[in-house]
């Protein structure tokens, strides 16, 4: 159990003793063996067997549809649980409850989604669910999804914007800037030895400054995932970096979704919700015909980075698809392949086709959503992927990483 700084649990009570906390661990039973000093079962207080009954019907055996497929009653065991418990332990015990209580069908009910505390995990979930929810819940699920999106992008939308307009600027230096445009700090650092002490000043060789700012797209960016089920937390997190990114005035962003079909949502783009509610999780992979249809939409190939966002699972040809990408490289646009855009572990992926692509310049890692931004800035500034990654402690290496 989780409890304050001060000793308290996370409902203000005082401090619980060693012998009630394992109780509320081992669960009550006659097998935990815990009896109190004179040898009588150990007592919770009110707060205590609250929080014991919500362990109760989540994790014994016994009681697993102790919950039943009544809505009102998980309803009230969510919040329940939100209420007894720290968030960080509310998430991992509705991720249990999914499996465990059927409450991934039970999401399918308004009033029940209305008790969920949002996270990553639940809107994968819904968009999971997507097309069978039932219209007078989908509202409810918008709402939903909408609050977690919002969430993320606040987080990640300052950091996002100062990396790709900062990489913007520096890509767009120039050794011969008109006068408005020069960098007076970095001309004056790049002439020191030009300095003349008699007369207490620099004369400057060479300027340092910017090219005029024009308002025409300087970078073209495409964002081309993957539908199947083990991504939908990265489709989550593309979503949002996606009306990011398109709100940026210099930078074109397009954000493609396919499995055996390709489906080019950049119309929504500039709403996650409208995205995520527009994929179709599960069905096939065909990666080759995706990445057709995106090398088919570059129009300056020198300006263009491509992330694929893929665990590499081909059901196409697989070796249609090197070749694709290998002519999408030659072209002169920057392609990097993301098995996965999400804070999860170890991603699921094909090893082979991962050191495929690397051999041809497609360098394939898993990336934080902390990381994405930095790594986009990376893109635009054309510099070498592979030594960005292992400057951020990114294994680029491709083990054979099967499921199990």
């Amino acid at each position: 159990m989780t409890e304050q700084p001060d000793g308290t649990d996370p409902t203000g009570q005082a401090p619980r003793d060693r012998l009630t906390r394992w109780r509320l661990i081992l669960g009550g039973e006659e097998a935990d063996g815990l009896t109190g000093p004179g040898g009588e079962a150990v007592a919770l207080g009110e707060a205590d067997g609250r929080r014991d009954d919500a362990l109760s019907a989540l994790y014994d055996g016994e009681r697993k549809a102790g919950l039943g497929g009544s809505s009102p009653r998980v309803a009230r065991w969510l919040g329940d649980i939100r209420t007894y418990f720290p968030s960080s332990v509310v998430q991992v015990m509705q991720g249990d409850a999914m499996e465990r209580l059927g409450l991934r069908q039970m999401l399918l009910e308004p009033e029940m989604m209305r008790a969920v505390q949002p996270d990553v995990g639940l809107v994968s979930t819904l968009i999971g669910l997507g097309r069978v929810i039932p219209e007078h819940s989908r509202e409810t699920a918008r709402a939903v999804v909408r609050q977690v999106t919002d969430e993320l992008e606040e987080r990640l939308r300052q950091r996002t914007v100062q990396a790709v307009t900062g990489a913007l600027d520096r890509s767009a230096r120039t050794r011969r800037p008109r006068m408005r445009d020069v960098d007076w700090r970095r001309t004056v650092a790049a002439n020191l030895k030009h300095y003349l002490p008699e007369h207490r000043t620099v004369v400057p060789e060479r300027l340092v400054g910017y090219a005029r700012r024009s308002t025409q797209v300087e970078r073209e960016i495409i964002l081309c995932i993957d539908q199947s089920g083990s991504m939908a937390e990265s489709i989550v997190y593309s979503s949002v970096f996606g009306a990011v990114l398109a709100s940026i005035r210099s930078v074109s962003t397009r954000l493609v979704v396919f499995d055996t079909e390709v489906v080019d949502l950049s119309d929504e783009i500039d709403d996650p919700v409208d995205v995520l509610f527009g994929v179709q999780l599960g069905g096939g992979t065909d990666i080759n015909r995706a990445l057709a249809y995106c090398q088919g939409r570059i129009t300056q190939p020198d300006d263009t980075v491509l992330v694929l966002i893929s665990d590499l699972y081909e059901g196409g040809i697989a070796e249609e698809m090197i070749s694709r990408a290998s002519a999408v490289v030659g072209s002169g646009a920057t392609m990097i392949a993301l098995l996965a855009l999400s804070d999860s572990g170890q991603p699921s992926f094909d090893a082979d086709h991962a050191a495929a692509l690397a051999e041809i310049g497609v360098p394939s890692f898993a990336c934080t959503p902390d990381l994405f931004p930095d790594l986009m800035a990376a893109a635009i500034e054309k510099r070498d992927i592979g030594e960005w990654a292992a400057a951020n402690d990114v294994v680029t290496t491709h083990e054979t990483t099967r499921p199990t």
